[in-house]
Order: structure tokens, then sequence, then C-alpha cells
């Protein structure tokens, strides 16, 4: 390669923000010359062009593996030719798929939504690089230097002592350090099913506890192959929470959403990045932001909120391990206290818990369901009978009657998870953290516990 250019340098002209050219060659040295709607970076000697069609150049890299390209860098023009060399055609996994997503914001963008689907993705070794037209001063890209802010963010989320700390500094370090105005992070479930929402900034609601499989969306694609999914145009394809919305209500239901807790966004996002959240070989969760403005995350920003996804992994880990351990001390210090007096004539609450799907309801209005509407459900009945507020995780997760999935599960974000959500729905009930592995349930007026059987 030129004075050992790699990929690594040109990556900005891989963005697609210019459409690139690429030049093949049948087998009698007849040329073709085609716009290209993808290039995609694999690592610093690979790259990856959209197979969309069976065409003339698909043709002549069957016949012929060698193959000239011609991008563009998209703030300053310089120019590269790249020689590459055809390898082999991925059709499903991580590659693809991040390809797949990308080509259905760029057909949405342009209104090709209907022709642009893509066939596989064509792997391609980088043989050198060529500058052929370099501006005199390359436009220099604003803002702070991305590792000064990556060691800002680092330093802030390591001194979180726990889960709930956590999530807010996550949230504050996207929005001031980085300019991130929308985003929210989601945990996978022990069953490694669905994701679920802890947290969220930018939104008009919070949308805690909200849900999305695996595979769906952009956010559940990212989960499911453990890679990053980036999209720079509007898509409709990878919009879940509005598919989501359409769905419910032409289901003839009209009051289905209720039941459900809308998952947050933005009604049209025009950059989307999610980042699988990962320790070691497990998933945890998903890190997602996005903007309504186009081309609003470039590869810096992907490497940072990568970076930034990577040591949240490692911290909510440690943040679990720790926990366990606490758990067992605040076992023994825990001791059942007297019931807090009500206010007099205080109507009672009425509290409804389906069995079916362990949902909740306050009143008439839906809280949360699931794990969460476990945990919730107990707390309430042994206040009932025993007349307890202080509680300890340890003894959720050895209870029989929530039935946690895995030993592993983490417990912490769901309390958490339901601690917002009551405070979101502005219910009287409250869960107060005491300390580490400890909290207190907050219940001013009496309770009327109805439990509906499958």
């Amino acid at each position: 390669m030129s004075d050992g250019l790699t990929l690594d340098a040109i990556r900005p002209c891989l963005e697609g923000a210019i459409p690139g050219v690429v030049a093949t060659c049948a087998a009698d040295g007849t040329p073709n010359i085609a716009y290209l709607s993808q290039v995609e970076y694999v690592d610093a000697g690979h790259l990856a062009l959209s197979f969309q069609f069976f065409n003339k150049t698909r043709q002549n890299i069957l016949a012929n593996p060698r193959v000239q390209l011609l991008v563009i860098h998209p703030l300053d023009g310089a120019m590269y030719r790249i020689d590459a060399r055809y390898l082999r055609t991925e059709t499903d996994g991580a590659l693809f798929e991040r390809m797949k997503a990308k080509l259905a914001g760029i057909a949405s963008h342009t209104g090709m939504s209907g022709v642009f689907k893509l066939l596989g993705s064509d792997v391609y070794a980088v043989a050198g690089i060529e500058p052929v037209a370099t501006p005199k001063s390359a436009a220099r890209t604003s803002g702070p230097h991305r590792l000064s802010v990556l060691r800002r963010c680092t330093e802030r989320l390591g001194a979180c002592a726990d889960f709930e700390a956590l999530l807010e500094t996550t949230l504050d370090v996207l929005q001031g350090e980085l300019g991130v105005s929308h985003a929210m992070l989601l945990i996978l479930d022990t069953a490694g099913e669905r994701l679920y929402t802890v947290a969220s900034r930018g939104y008009g609601a919070s949308g805690v506890g909200s849900e999305i499989p695996l595979g769906a969306g952009v956010i559940g694609v990212a989960a499911r192959l453990r890679t990053p999914i980036r999209i720079n145009h509007m898509t409709l394809e990878y919009a879940y929470s509005r598919a989501i919305r359409e769905r419910l209500s032409a289901s003839g239901a009209p009051d289905a959403l209720e039941h459900e807790i809308a998952l947050p966004g933005l009604e049209a996002p025009h950059s989307q990045l999610a980042l699988p959240v990962g320790c070691g070989d497990t998933l945890l969760g998903v890190l997602f932001v996005e903007s309504p403005q186009e081309m609003r995350f470039n590869w810096d920003d992907e490497d940072a909120l990568a970076a930034i996804a990577a040591h949240l992994g490692v911290l909510l880990r440690n943040l679990q391990l720790a926990g366990d351990a606490a758990e067992a001390e605040a076992a023994e210090l825990a001791a059942p206290a007297p019931m807090p007096l009500q206010p007099a004539g205080a109507p009672p609450l009425r509290v409804r818990f389906f069995e079916s799907d362990a949902s909740v309801f306050l009143d008439d209005d839906y809280l949360i369901k699931g794990v969460a509407g476990s945990v919730l459900w107990k707390l309430l009945r042994d206040h009932a009978r025993e007349g307890r507020t202080e509680f300890t995780n340890r003894e959720l997760r050895l209870s029989p009657e929530i039935r946690l999935p895995d030993i592993s599960d983490n417990l912490e974000a769901r309390l958490a998870l339901l601690a917002r959500r009551l405070v979101e729905r502005d219910a009287c009930l409250r869960i107060e953290k005491t300390g580490r592995g400890r909290f207190r349930l907050c219940v001013p007026r009496p309770l009327q516990l109805v439990s509906v059987a499958r």
C-alpha cells in the first residue's frame, strides 16, 4: 500500500455520503464502470461491497476477482484509488446485517426501498491505496479530541458505586461529553430473548420497562449479532417502536397500548447507532443513541461509543458481583420493621396481579409485568401480612414466589426499573435504596390486593 496507507486512514471515505465507483473487467479484458451503493469497512486490510443485483459488475467479479475503487472524502474532497481482490460473499452474520441495515437507510433516503435489497456482502482484500487528488489544506473536524473525551467518560463511569448512579452517569456523559441528546440503555433478560429499557434521555416519556425482542429493529439486531449497527439515513424498516404502535392500533383493541409500555424513540430518526454492552462472552444489554440529523454519527463516534459500551459492560458485571457479596451481609443485618402509620380515612390502593404474565395494575392503571411485577407483588404481600417495609436483594433472589430465572440475573437492574417506573407513573408506592443490597418499601395508603388466576 502507498506509504503504508490503510483503510483506517481513509475511513470517512467509506461513509457513503459520496457514492464510490468500482471498475471491473470481464474475462476478455472488457472494462465496466459502476457506482457503488455501499463500501463497508471490515478492518485495516479488508472492505466489503454490497451485492444487490446480478449485473455486469457481478459477472465480471466472478470471472476476474480484481477490482479498482475510487472513493472520495466527504469533507475535503480528497480522492483515493483502491486496488482490491474479491475473496467471498457472506449472506448472513454481523457484516451482512450491518450492511443490510445501512442499505435500508440509504434506500429509504433515496426512495428506492423496493429496489435496494441486499443479497450478500462481497468481501475484498485490499492490495493497495493510492491518493489521486489531495487538497492543499484538508478540512479539520471540530470538537474535542476523542481520546480526551474517552478519558473523562471512563473516569466518571468508573467512580459510580451502584447501578442507579451508573445509569445516570452514562446518560450524563453521552449528553455532556459527546453531545448525544437522545439515548437509552437496555438490559438483556436472563432468558436471553428480550431487552428491557432501564434508562433513557431526551424523550417525552422515559419508556422504562418497555421491551424489544432480539433481532427486532436496529437495537435487537445489534444485540442478536453482538455488533454495532449504525444507520445515517432514516429507515422505516428498523423503526421498531413505530411498527409496534401501528400493529397494536390495527389490532382493533383500543386499550392494547395500555397493557404495554411504549419503547421510547424519535418519531423520525435520521441517524441511529446501537452498540452491544457485554463482558467477555456475555451479552448484558445494548446502548442506543439516535438523532433527527442525517449523518450524525461517524466512524469516530462509533469507536468512542463502542469503547464506552465495552467499559460499561465491565462495570455492570463488577457491580453485579459486588452486589452478590453485599447481599449476604445485608441479609444478616435486615430485620422486619413495624408498619408505618397511615393517614386516617385514606382510600385503599387496589393492586391487581395477573398470574398469566405477572402484570401489575394499580387501581386501573397498568404498571409493570414479568419479573419486576413478581417482585412488587411479593413485597406488597409481605407488607400486608407482616407489616414489613425493609427488604434485601438476597431474600428476593432466593424467594420461590419470584422464581428468578438464574442466579446471575441482574436483580438490581430490575429493582431500579421498578423504582423508576413507580416514580414515572406518579404512583403512591415508592422503593428507596437504604444501602448495598437493601431497600425500603414506602406504602402511604392501605392496600387491597387482588390476585387474578391464570
